[in-house]
């Protein structure tokens, strides 16, 4: 995994990162080509503001550039729906993406992500620097 972000990805993750994405069971996951690891997702659940709703984080989805385009993106992105759909306290999805991303705002948007807003020096030691953030909602909140 720790190999795979660093190719596809305009930042760098911690080992805390590594370790606790091993430890969230459901929540990453690792995509596989004829028994190649060529891609993975690594989200968490997170509590939205002082109620009982919850969103799923996309820390990461993404896939070396050979392997796109042969559906391996849409299989991670239906596993973290599903997550979202199969828990009554998750109402959306959100994620972020560096604003000139056209290929991964393309690929959100065709699963219903809207952009929620925009994040100005989101990422630091990149550029551009700014991000957006993507949403999908799962179910109104009650």
């Amino acid at each position: 995994l720790k190999l795979i972000s660093s190719i596809v990805f305009p930042v760098s993750y911690s080992e805390t990162f590594y370790k606790k994405a091993v430890e969230d069971g459901e929540f990453s996951k690792l995509a596989y080509y004829d028994d190649i690891v060529v891609g993975g997702v690594c989200c968490r659940k997170e509590k939205i503001g002082d109620t009982k709703a919850e969103k799923i984080y996309i820390m990461t989805l993404g896939c070396l550039a050979p392997y796109r385009r042969l559906g391996l993106g849409k299989l991670m992105l239906d596993h973290v729906l599903k997550l979202a759909q199969d828990d009554e306290s998750v109402t959306k999805v959100q994620l972020h993406v560096q604003i000139d991303n056209d290929d991964a705002i393309a690929f959100y948007k065709k699963f219903d992500f809207k952009i929620a807003e925009t994040v100005e020096d989101y990422y630091k030691r990149v550029d551009p620097s700014s991000a957006y953030v993507l949403e999908k909602v799962i179910r109104e909140t009650a």
